[in-house]
């Protein structure tokens, strides 16, 4: 682990998933499971904040006892522990079908995440039928990839991110990890500045950027570990439990 950071009172843990709380076999290792429920039993909240859907992030939460939110698609959308939506963010119809046409004139591997279902390369010919929350690109072209970004970014429209370095995620504009928790700390009556954020991708920096320590996994990418506060191990060496001691002042 590298980086000073100053001991304060922390009251909110915000997890990503995928590279980082969850080892490269999608486990909870005991070490997380063990330095998660510690920091709930102290009083600090444990949310999840992740681009799952609520299908495939709540399970998790149900399986540690998580107690507080779970920031859900990016943040498209919230919901408590419960299993109750408290908020929900959609992408435009129009949008969705510029982002398809994209895939198909660039012939790459696509996903689209509806508030019903997760379509892989088989998009539904009625999609006016469906809510949309986010649409992914991936391809290992760097050129074709930029084109993308290029032709999403031109007005403004929507929130691109990645979850890994060949695929760009694309909320609505404006939906993102670090709203989502602000949110989340509103209705906890909690600051950001006693916040932990931990991530490994482009998704989690606005998130990483805004609390009060923002921490990068060791195995996130380079422009996560350039703006965060601290950096721990990889998710494969128990990365999220070493800097929930480390900031807790746990010995």
């Amino acid at each position: 682990m590298a980086g000073n950071v100053t001991q304060r009172e922390y009251k909110l843990i915000a997890l990503d998933m995928d590279g980082t709380m969850l080892n490269p076999r999608e486990e909870v290792t005991e070490a997380n499971r063990k330095a998660i429920q510690r920091a709930q039993e102290e009083g600090v909240h444990v949310i999840l904040s992740t681009g799952r859907g609520i299908r495939t992030c709540k399970p998790y939460a149900d399986d540690l006892g998580l107690q507080s939110f779970l920031v859900t698609v990016n943040g498209s959308e919230i919901w408590t522990a419960e299993g109750e939506l408290l908020e929900r963010v959609l992408i435009e119809d129009d949008l969705i079908k510029k982002m398809k046409r994209l895939a198909d004139e660039y012939d790459t591997h696509y996903w689209a995440v509806s508030t019903e279902h997760v379509f892989r390369g088989n998009f539904p010919a009625d999609m006016e039928e469906y809510e949309w929350l986010k649409f992914g690109f991936d391809t290992f072209d760097d050129t074709t990839r930029e084109a993308i970004v290029k032709a999403l970014s031109d007005k403004n429209e929507l929130e691109l991110s990645n979850s890994s370095p060949t695929n760009i995620e694309v909320n609505a504009v404006g939906i993102n990890k670090a709203e989502a928790v602000q949110k989340v700390c509103d209705r906890l009556g909690i600051k950001m500045e006693q916040v932990i954020a931990m991530g490994d991708s482009l998704n989690d920096i606005k998130m990483i950027e805004a609390v009060g320590c923002g921490v990068a996994m060791g195995n996130a990418q380079d422009a996560v570990k350039e703006v965060a506060d601290f950096q721990t191990d990889t998710n494969e060496n128990d990365g999220v439990a070493k800097a929930i001691h480390h900031l807790l002042g746990w010995s």
